[in-house]
């Protein structure tokens, strides 16, 4: 079995771990296939579900250690389903974040119904710094939630956006004392664990479904920009200076 993540159960909660603190919970494709599996799995037992990182970070994105194809190793189509299957889950979803939510991580984390942010974390999409464009659906959850200038400002800076600001932008929904984002998730998947299961159900599809009515289409150009992306020489160069530390060369090519 899988140690990348890991599960509890307390009670009706699980609560889903992503456990790669080495490097800052980083994804790859054995962890997102094993998250894919082990939320399903918890929405079959549970009335609540909390989804976090280990120790510093939630997770600071795709694992770019292995270079270039580390990174294409990661199916998109696949990781797309999985962020789907989590808006979809019929039981209440809770993120607890520390640190960074960056890149993928940070669609993981906004694809969770509620979200509690520890004051020292930030979400990020740091695409454009090696080449890329947002994906795993943040051109649409960030844009739903944030506003379109905003969606445009992460997208294309690649700047963090601290706790703070993520809520009042709309990108979280509360944000707690260093070190009491976990414990405040806790209470709020007891909360709800406990309450309605049936209209929590229908009230997170609904909102969903308007809110992100475009969603199955902005998945597709998301995969459609990027295979064409990770072909590209900025892409090979973006990667190549963030593994040797150092301010990328970009060339448009």
């Amino acid at each position: 079995m899988s140690t990348s993540v890991l599960t509890e159960v307390s009670g009706e909660v699980t609560t889903v771990t992503i456990n790669r603190p080495e490097s800052l919970n980083a994804l790859n494709e054995e962890t997102f296939q094993t998250i894919g599996r082990t939320v399903t799995e918890a929405a079959a037992n549970s009335r609540a579900l909390i989804l976090t990182g280990s120790e510093r970070a939630f997770s600071s994105g795709a694992d770019l250690q292995g270079g270039v194809e580390k990174r294409e190793g990661i199916d998109l189509a696949g990781a797309n389903a999985i962020i789907a299957s989590i808006l979809d889950l019929p039981i209440p979803t809770i993120a607890a974040v520390s640190g960074p939510a960056a890149g993928i991580g940070c669609s993981l984390a906004l694809a969770c119904d509620f979200l509690v942010m520890s004051e020292k974390s930030y979400l990020m999409l740091p695409f454009t710094k090696i080449g890329l464009m947002p994906d795993g659906g943040a051109t649409a959850l960030v844009a739903a939630s944030a506003g379109r200038h905003r969606a445009l400002r992460l997208a294309l800076t690649g700047e963090k956006l601290h706790a703070a600001d993520a809520l009042d932008w709309g990108l979280a929904s509360e944000v707690v004392p260093a070190g009491s984002h976990l414990a405040r998730a806790e209470e709020v998947a007891s909360a709800f664990a406990q309450g309605p299961t049936r209209a929590l159900t229908a009230s997170k599809r609904a909102i969903n479904r308007a809110s992100l009515a475009e969603l199955d289409s902005s998945f597709g150009r998301e995969v459609e920009g990027q295979d064409g992306l990770r072909a590209s020489k900025d892409f090979a160069e973006g990667v190549a200076a963030f593994l040797d530390k150092r301010a990328p060369a970009f060339t448009g090519e």
